[in-house]
């Protein structure tokens, strides 16, 4: 008889957030596969929980998927649990799910709190349309990239972030996205939850003034109100100012920052226009 695999979210912070529902599912599954054995085992023992744990993270990920999915085949009820938040959502359980569906064991989501909806529901900006996409890179030219790409993204987006890496990030946003609404949640649910809003500028200089800065952040840039340049209209101006004498580089970069758009940006549009051009 196969068994079932739950997807139990915990708390993000406040433990009295595990619903009643999670504590039952947590007190008749055989047993519990957690990120951290030792972190979990608190949450566990406040309310009570003893059952095998087994250990299920990022490291041993694909075989512990294997294992569990074996487990559920042979009739044994699982669940599965993070840190804090909901398993899979920037944390291991995508794998085990894949693997379950794949072997027809049942998955049962057993929903609660998660970072991401609970900083933007409190962030005072928009929510009908928002993008999560995790943790930014650690790589400063990879997460200037990253940032780049939201110069005209309309909806909120939504990253994690360190407490080490959060200033130079928000220097980051200042300089590539200008004067957009930013919000620095930290420690969501907990004792000294705080939340920031205004411009990266401004939050830097708030945060520029403490000793240390702690916590786990979760951050959110408003959306902003430019359109993408029409990739005609940039070229075409190229062309004017080629034809005018100016040399080609210096032409790119010109065209680039008065459509605002970056110097690879511009080289790029301009370079498969030309091809277009050789291919007509």
């Amino acid at each position: 008889m196969t068994g079932t695999i739950y997807l139990v979210a915990t708390p993000i912070g406040n433990l009295d957030d595990l619903s009643p529902r999670a504590v039952t599912i947590l007190k008749q599954v055989d047993r519990i596969a957690c990120e951290d054995t030792r972190h979990s085992g608190k949450l566990l023992r406040h309310f009570k929980i003893d059952k095998p744990l087994l250990s299920y993270h990022e490291h041993n990920e694909n075989k512990r998927a294997q294992d569990l999915t074996r487990m559920a085949r042979r009739g044994e009820k699982i669940a599965v649990i993070c840190d804090a938040g909901m398993p899979g959502i920037s944390d291991p359980g995508y794998r085990v799910v894949r693997a379950a569906i794949d072997q027809g064991v049942p998955i049962i989501p057993i929903p609660g709190p998660t970072a991401v909806e609970t900083a933007l529901a409190a962030s005072g900006l928009p929510t009908d349309r928002f993008r999560f996409e995790g943790f930014l890179p650690s790589k400063k030219s990879l997460r200037r990239k990253a940032i780049e790409i939201l110069k005209y993204e309309r909806s909120t987006t939504i990253y994690y972030e360190t407490p080490r890496r959060i200033c130079d990030t928000l220097a980051d946003i200042a300089e590539l996205l200008g004067a957009r609404p930013v919000v620095v949640a930290r420690e969501l649910t907990k004792l000294h939850e705080e939340f920031l809003r205004g411009t990266a500028t401004s939050i830097i200089s708030i945060l520029e003034q403490r000793t240390v800065i702690k916590g786990e952040i979760t951050l959110l840039i408003g959306g902003g109100k430019k359109t993408p340049p029409d990739s005609n209209d940039a070229t075409n101006r190229v062309a004017t100012l080629l034809a005018s004498g100016v040399d080609r580089m210096d032409a790119i970069k010109q065209v680039a920052r008065e459509f605002g758009m970056s110097k690879s940006e511009m080289y790029r549009l301009v370079e498969e226009s030309r091809s277009d051009a050789s291919e007509a």
